[in-house]
This record gives C-alpha cells, sequence and structure tokens, in this order.
C-alpha cells in the first residue's frame, strides 16, 4: 500500500519573508494580492498594513490595488499610483509618489523630489486623522506610472 501523498499545495502556501520581513508576493492586480501581502507581513507589522489597507479604502472606495516589487500599490487607476508601503527590520515604510505636493509634505525625504516617505515602527502613535489627510490629498493628485 502507497503512502498517502501530502498536499503540494500547503508546502507552496508559505510566503518567504525577504529582508526586513518583506513579504514576496507575487505581482499581480486587486485586492486578493494586497491581503495576501498584508496577511504574510509579520507580527506587528501585519497590524500596520491592516490599518494602512483600511484607511486608503476607507476614504478612497474607488481605489485601485496591486502588488509590485513586493509591495502594496494603490492609485486610483491600473499603475497610475499614489501610494506604497514596505515592511523593513523595524518600520514599515509608507511611500507617496507625489508626497511633496501633500500640505504639509511627509517629513522623510527621498533621492527623488517628488517622492516623500512617512515611516510608522512598531509603538508609535500615528495621527490617523493626519494619514487619511494625506492619502486622500495623494488619491486627488495625478498617479504616477509604474
Amino acid at each position: 500500500m502507497s503512502k498517502p501523498r501530502k498536499s503540494a499545495s500547503k508546502a507552496s502556501d508559505k510566503v518567504v519573508l525577504l529582508s526586513g520581513g518583506n513579504p514576496q508576493i507575487a505581482k499581480g492586480y486587486g485586492d486578493e494580492p494586497v491581503q495576501a501581502y498584508v496577511a504574510a507581513m509579520p507580527g506587528w507589522k501585519r497590524d500596520i498594513g491592516e490599518f494602512l489597507d483600511r484607511l486608503v479604502t476607507k476614504h478612497v472606495p474607488k481605489v485601485h490595488k496591486a502588488v509590485k516589487w513586493n509591495s502594496p500599490f494603490y492609485g486610483m487607476e491600473r499603475d497610475l499610483w499614489f501610494l506604497s508601503f514596505h515592511c523593513f527590520n523595524k518600520y514599515v515604510k509608507l511611500t507617496f509618489f507625489k508626497g511633496s505636493s501633500l500640505q504639509p509634505p511627509p517629513a522623510g525625504l527621498s533621492k527623488y523630489p517628488a517622492v516623500r516617505y512617512f515611516d510608522i515602527r512598531e509603538h508609535d502613535e500615528v495621527d490617523e486623522a493626519q494619514l487619511a489627510n494625506w492619502i486622500k490629498q495623494a488619491a486627488a493628485l495625478p498617479g504616477e506610472k509604474m
């Protein structure tokens, strides 16, 4: 009698975490790959990912979502993005692609003048109203082609 085969899908369901605990999720469009990314975020970072996804969805109901380059992207049209986030060891980095146009602009500077970053660490108190304001402002700007 042969042994029953173990389900191949169980092994393939395991998400690889890249440096900083960033989930390696296949490129894809829609809510499903974004939810897979958020579910695979390790520890306290998952709470931040869930919070960010809920906040964007609440304040930008017609948002388009995708995972590209192992990061969730949010935009008003396919491939025109206003926001992304990415896991690092000690924080989750939000990228506002036209962040220098936001009022007030997020403090994190980039080598690209238009881009601004906002980092969230494990025990940070996040000003939800300010973050929601930035998200709404960013969604109203032309998206960045990627």
